[in-house]
């Protein structure tokens, strides 16, 4: 029998990676792009903390952007990501699909890659949301 790889866990991906994100925005019909850093530092054995940030470009302009997420691991249930104020947004699942409603709109994510380069890819359907998010890591320094 073949000899199948690890699991992909958040504590394999510490360390600062280069960030380049593209978002299709199909309800307002342009792309928008991202450039930036993401920064995964461990704060304890079972905790993860995903900090993103950089400069979001559209023909239109340019804004600083950033965000914190949390990972931790619940026992049983495995690692699960989750916003910087405690609440659930997803588990931690690298190459299966995870799902996240948010209020009428509904997000589907997929964490693919190694420790030398991943991807997480978001499909956002809904009445007010429609487009899909590629943020591509690299370079870890």
């Amino acid at each position: 029998m073949p000899a199948t790889d690890a699991p992909l866990l958040p504590t394999d991906l510490l360390g600062t990676w280069t960030l380049e994100r593209e978002v299709d925005d199909r309800l307002g019909g342009e792309v928008r792009r991202v450039t930036g850093s993401a920064s995964l530092a461990r704060l304890a054995d079972d905790h993860v903390r995903w900090t993103e940030e950089g400069v979001m470009t559209w023909s239109g302009g340019s804004v600083e952007v950033g965000r914190t997420l949390d990972v931790v691991r619940r026992g049983d249930e495995g690692w699960w990501v989750l916003f910087s104020d405690g609440r659930d947004f997803h588990p931690w699942s690298v190459g299966s699909e995870v799902d996240h409603p948010c209020g009428a709109d509904h997000y589907r994510g997929l964490v693919t890659g190694d420790a030398r380069a991943w991807t997480v890819t978001w499909r956002t359907t809904g009445p007010h949301k429609d487009y899909v998010m590629v943020t591509r890591h690299s370079d870890r320094r």
